[in-house]
């Protein structure tokens, strides 16, 4: 009758696990600062500056011929004190004196992002390639990239070659999704 003491261990782990306290909400008792604790302690930190952020642009699927749609991962660094991310990045290209601002994706949702220092956050840029030359294609040589709420951008090289325009150059045929938890 082994099975009748390991069901029981089993059932005693179970409940015990369900007993406790996920900090999802006041449960009544007394000492319980229910949601309130929880939410000015997530109020109280600070959205992330790019002064305290890496970024890694690519490596990208880059799109090798016009028409072709390519996805550039960037990858951002909090080396920072704990912050936020909420949002979109702030994104925009440029080739000589034109630039562009990259829309937001709008079939995605973007969720709030708490980072530790260490912690890694994501975004995916996508385009298509527009041809070499052409009146509707901005030949893009910079990629500007800012966080949500600032005004301060940090400046990458763009080597994916150029991007067609939705109809003219001033408005590229590209979108970026929202900020998502990335590595482990």
């Amino acid at each position: 009758m082994r099975a009748l003491p390991i069901a029981v261990t089993v059932l005693a782990a179970a409940l015990a696990l369900t007993s406790c306290d996920g900090g999802s909400g006041d449960s009544g008792s007394p000492g319980k600062s229910g949601d309130t604790a929880g939410s000015a302690k997530k109020a109280a930190v600070a959205a992330c500056a790019i002064g305290d952020t890496g970024f890694q642009v690519g490596p990208a699927n880059a799109a090798t011929a016009a028409g072709d749609t390519g996805n550039i991962p960037v990858t951002l660094t909090n080396k920072g004190d704990r912050c936020t991310l909420k949002g979109f990045p702030g994104l925009s290209v440029e080739a000589g004196g034109t630039s562009a601002k990259i829309p937001a994706d709008e079939s995605a949702a973007p969720e709030e992002l708490t980072l530790a220092e260490g912690d890694t956050a994501s975004f995916t840029i996508t385009y298509v390639r527009g041809a070499e030359g052409d009146a509707k294609t901005l030949a893009v040589k910079t990629l500007k990239i800012a966080l949500p709420g600032a005004d301060t951008a940090q400046s990458f090289p763009w080597s994916y070659g150029p991007v067609a325009g939705k109809g003219s150059a001033s408005e590229p045929n590209v979108s970026v999704t929202p900020f998502q938890h990335a590595g482990d």
